[in-house]
């Protein structure tokens, strides 16, 4: 649940870029944080690991109105993509409240991005949180690969692959032209407040 500051009356909710390794997740951020600078409210910050790497910065969403009188500031972060740094993962999906799922168009990616839904999944329920209850928008980038040459997923497969039973919302973007960057952003702070104000009104 989403941490709520009565004295200065903002409710700090947290959304999660996950997803293979080398998918976008960081250029995700990078854009959002260069496009959207004056609804950043903090520098960005990142943690290196060997090879990878995570970010996080807060972000004042202006447009989207408030939960019962709260104004709202969202924490985004992304993960580190590879295997190895699982314990940070799931560290970083602590207190989550909403998750964007970066997926790789690369034809050769196919079983990372399986593998890595897969991962979110199993690391959510250490939290005691269900995957198919969650916010959750899957973004499919890098769909820029096949200007240049490079054989890319279809739709219908990566939605077979991913999609098919969670039947969530879903976005084609290129984050390194920016391409449904900002939208995919926009549906997951709508979704995501939604569903902080309907467990606010449940307690």
């Amino acid at each position: 649940m989403a941490f709520i500051n009565l004295k200065d009356k903002v409710i700090q909710a947290k959304i999660v870029y996950y997803g293979p390794g080398r998918c976008g997740k960081t250029t995700n951020l990078e854009y959002i944080y260069e496009k959207c600078r004056m609804q950043v409210n903090s520098e960005m910050v990142t943690v290196k690991t060997q090879g990878d790497r995570t970010l996080f910065f807060d972000f004042f969403p202006f447009d989207m109105g408030k939960i019962g009188g709260y104004d709202v500031k969202i924490q985004l972060y992304t993960v580190p993509g590879q295997v190895k740094y699982n314990s940070t993962r799931r560290l970083v999906l602590k207190g989550v409240d909403g998750v964007v799922f970066v997926a790789d168009s690369a034809v050769e990616r196919r079983n990372k991005n399986v593998l890595s839904l897969r991962n979110l999944e199993e690391n959510l329920t250490l939290y005691n949180k269900n995957i198919r209850e969650i916010p959750l928008v899957i973004q499919y980038n890098k769909r820029d690969l096949a200007k240049q040459g490079i054989e890319i997923l279809d739709i219908e497969t990566l939605e077979a692959d991913l999609n098919t039973e969670l039947k969530v919302p879903w976005f084609e973007a290129s984050a390194v032209e920016g391409d449904n960057v900002v939208v995919t952003l926009k549906k997951i702070i709508y979704d995501t407040m939604a569903s902080l104000e309907k467990q606010l009104k449940q307690e």
